[in-house]
C-alpha cells in the first residue's frame, strides 16, 4: 500500500477554527472557553468586560443614593429628638420660673428672657415640624428591600429643608438653649437676700441690689461667666465640626471623580478595541 502522507511532513492546523478567534485579531487570555464549552473570542470578551463595568458603575451610584438615604433619617430622626426635648425643657422653664412680687426686676431682663424662650420654642418646633413631614416617607422607603426603590424617597429633593431643620435643631436651637439657662439663672438668683428677709408681705417693690452687695447677683454672675466659655466653645466647635464635615465631603467627591475618570478611559480603550474588530 502506498503512503498517503510523506514521512517527517508536518501536517497544517486550523488555529482559528480551534480558538474561534478571527484572523489577525488579539485574544486576550489565550484560548479561554465557557464554562458551557463553547467558544470565546475577543468582540465577546470587550462585551462582557463592558458589560461589567457599567453594572460595577451601577451598583456605586446606587450604593450612594442609599447612604444619602440613611444620612437624611439619621439627621431627620437627630434634630426630631432633640427639638422635642429642648423646646419640652424651654416650656417647662417658662412655666416653673417663679417671679418674686415684690422684687423689681430689671425691664430689659424680662424681656429678654420672653423672647428668647418665645423664638427657642419657636425655632425648635418648626425643626420638629420638618421632621415629623419628612420622616415617614424617608422611612417608608428605607423599609422596603428594593435597590432601585431609592428614586421614590424625597431626600433629595428635601435635601435644604432637612439641612435647615438639622441646623435650627444643633447650632442655633443649642445656642438658644444656652442663653436661656443664663437669663434663667439671672431671674432666680437675682431676688436673693434682696431684702435681707425683712421685707413684709405687702411692701412696695425693692429695687434691684447693687454689685457686689448681694449673693444672688454674685450666683448669676457666676454662672455668666461660666457659660460665656462654654458657648464661645460651642461655636469654635460648630465651625471645625463643619469645615471637616465640608473637607471630607469634597475628598469623597475628588475620589468618585477619579474612578469615574478611570472608568471612561477603560471604556474609551474597549471601544476603539471594538472598533478595530
Amino acid at each position: 500500500m502506498k503512503n498517503t502522507h510523506k514521512t517527517g511532513e508536518a501536517q497544517p492546523i486550523d488555529m482559528s477554527s480551534e480558538l474561534n478567534v478571527p484572523m489577525g485579531s488579539p485574544a486576550p487570555g489565550g484560548s479561554e472557553r465557557l464554562q458551557d464549552g463553547g467558544g470565546m473570542d475577543y468582540r465577546d470578551w470587550v462585551r462582557r468586560s463592558y458589560l461589567e463595568l457599567v453594572t460595577s458603575n451601577h451598583h456605586s451610584v446606587q450604593a450612594l443614593s442609599w447612604r444619602k438615604l440613611y444620612l437624611s433619617r439619621a439627621k431627620l430622626k437627630a434634630s426630631s429628638r432633640t427639638s422635642a426635648l429642648l423646646s419640652g425643657f424651654a416650656m417647662v422653664a417658662m412655666v416653673e420660673v417663679q417671679l418674686e412680687m415684690q422684687y423689681d426686676y430689671p425691664r430689659v431682663l424680662l424681656i429678654a428672657f420672653s423672647v428668647c424662650t418665645t423664638v427657642l420654642v419657636a425655632v425648635h418646633l418648626f425643626a420638629l415640624l420638618i421632621s415629623t413631614c419628612i420622616l415617614p416617607n424617608v422611612e417608608a422607603v428605607s423599609n422596603i428591600h428594593n435597590l432601585n426603590s431609592v428614586s421614590e424617597s424625597p431626600h433629595e429633593r428635601m435635601h435644604h429643608y432637612i439641612e435647615i431643620a438639622w441646623g435650627f435643631s444643633t447650632a442655633l436651637g443649642i445656642l438658644l438653649f444656652l442663653a436661656e439657662v443664663v437669663l434663667l439663672c439671672w431671674i432666680k438668683f437675682l431676688p436673693v437676700d434682696a431684702c435681707k428677709g425683712k421685707c413684709p408681705t405687702k411692701a412696695p417693690p425693692v429695687t434691684p441690689a447693687q454689685p457686689g452687695s448681694n449673693s444672688g447677683w454674685e450666683a448669676a454672675l457666676a454662672s455668666t461667666i461660666i457659660m460665656v466659655p462654654v458657648g464661645f466653645i460651642f461655636v469654635i466647635f460648630t465651625i471645625h465640626f463643619y469645615r471637616s464635615l465640608v473637607r471630607h465631603k469634597t475628598e469623597r467627591h475628588h475620589q468618585e471623580i477619579e474612578e469615574l475618570h478611570k472608568i471612561k478611559v477603560q471604556l474609551d480603550g474597549h471601544e476603539r478595541g471594538l472598533q478595530a474588530v
